[in-house]
């Protein structure tokens, strides 16, 4: 450029021909320079694009590959520390004892295998998958995603997790799902309804973990919903069973209650049952002793004999635990009466070691130095 400059002068000295020289000088100055930029550029550009080549074939497991000096100082630099690279990679092979290629063949069946694991891992799931961004939308899910919610992975990144959530549960899961955001904590066994665009419902539990980016801002939660029908399924079964069998108790209890316990006894045993304070020990068949929590303290050779358990496993049990009809609540609600009147009197069904039962009739006793019960126990 300044060489083009400086033959002004000689053009405007030189007249028509001064302008003629100027031209042709300029032209032969563009084209030094040209041709010139091409060489240089050419001996730069060669040798990157060969230690380009070179460094895709390490990549490749090609462990013997020369790496060439050039006539530029910094690229001899960069292929001087490629060549200690490889070097000590190639100690490395040779000190493990494997061929060149097996460490990347054996990286690249890795992934593969981690690929098919997580495949068949999300396939095994009664449920499916999942990925949100920090907002809740779906930004991936597993294939099974679609058995539940209608929508295969690439449909269901337009929508929020919440948008197939019957109403009530979808304020839930909104709720426990922004707290999990505020405090960056996972979510755990969220029982929730589901239901597909096909109006199907399904009860799944949800967990999930909060992942980040490289600065340690979330970006979202991974985790999976499990498919929980059954296990509802079988709870509406079991409350249903425990009222029939609630039921059958409270029929069992009026049986028993029909008559008198005390007109009962005394027409049995002849016994003067006007006055609690005349029982004694000898008009029953067992005796023990339990706390206020109905726990066993100790008991005599009879109740070992009529239950069918050690007395080591007797002592370990409580009352509830071989009383058929009287739930442990209603147990304690007899030892207060007990406590507080002294005595009370019931009929019961005491179930043995092997599953037989026995109709008995119970007198519970408080002894109120010792904060302790006794219970005398009589088979009818």
């Amino acid at each position: 450029m300044f060489l083009a400059v400086s033959t002004i002068p000689i053009s405007i000295i030189g007249g028509t021909q001064g302008f003629r020289a100027s031209f042709y000088l300029i032209g032969l100055i563009f084209l030094v320079t040209f041709s010139a930029s091409l060489v240089i550029a050419y001996f730069i550009s060669r040798p990157i694009e060969k230690l380009t080549k070179d460094i895709k074939k390490i990549s490749k497991g090609e462990l013997d590959v020369k790496l060439g000096l050039s006539e530029i100082h910094e690229i001899n630099n960069l292929t001087e520390s490629l060549n200690r690279v490889l070097a000590s990679l190639k100690l490395a092979v040779h000190k493990v004892g494997v061929k060149k290629a097996e460490l990347f063949e054996d990286a690249i069946e890795v992934k593969k295998s981690f690929e098919e694991k997580q495949k068949s891992f999300c396939n095994s799931i009664n449920g499916w998958t999942w990925e949100t961004d920090s907002k809740g939308v779906y930004t991936s899910a597993s294939d099974k995603a679609v058995n539940y919610l209608g929508y295969n992975s690439e449909e269901l990144k337009d929508h929020n997790i919440f948008e197939f959530m019957s109403p009530k549960d979808s304020k839930k899961a909104k709720k426990a799902f922004n707290m999990a955001v505020k405090k960056q904590s996972p979510i755990t066994k969220l029982e929730h309804l589901v239901i597909n665009k096909d109006g199907e419902e399904a009860y799944v539990s949800t967990t999930g973990y909060p992942f980040f980016d490289e600065k340690g801002n979330l970006k979202g939660y991974r985790g999976v919903s499990t498919d929980i029908n059954e296990l509802k399924n079988a709870e509406v079964i079991i409350n249903d069973l425990n009222e029939e069998i609630l039921g059958l108790k409270n029929q069992m209890k009026e049986v028993l209650n029909k008559s008198d316990i005390k007109t009962d006894l005394k027409e049995k045993s002849g016994l003067d049952t006007e006055n609690d304070e005349k029982w004694s020990e000898k008009e029953f068949d067992s005796v023990f002793l339990f706390d206020e929590k109905a726990d066993i303290i100790d008991c005599n050779d009879e109740l070992v004999k009529k239950l069918g358990y050690s007395k080591n496993e007797l002592l370990s049990l409580n009352m509830a635990d071989f009383d058929a009809l009287e739930t442990k609540d209603d147990i304690i609600d007899k030892i207060n009466k007990a406590k507080k009147d002294g005595v009370a009197s019931f009929k019961t069904i005491h179930k043995r070691k092997d599953g037989s039962i026995i109709f008995v009739y119970e007198k519970l006793q408080y002894i109120k130095d010792e904060k302790k019960f006794k219970c005398m126990v009589r088979e009818d």
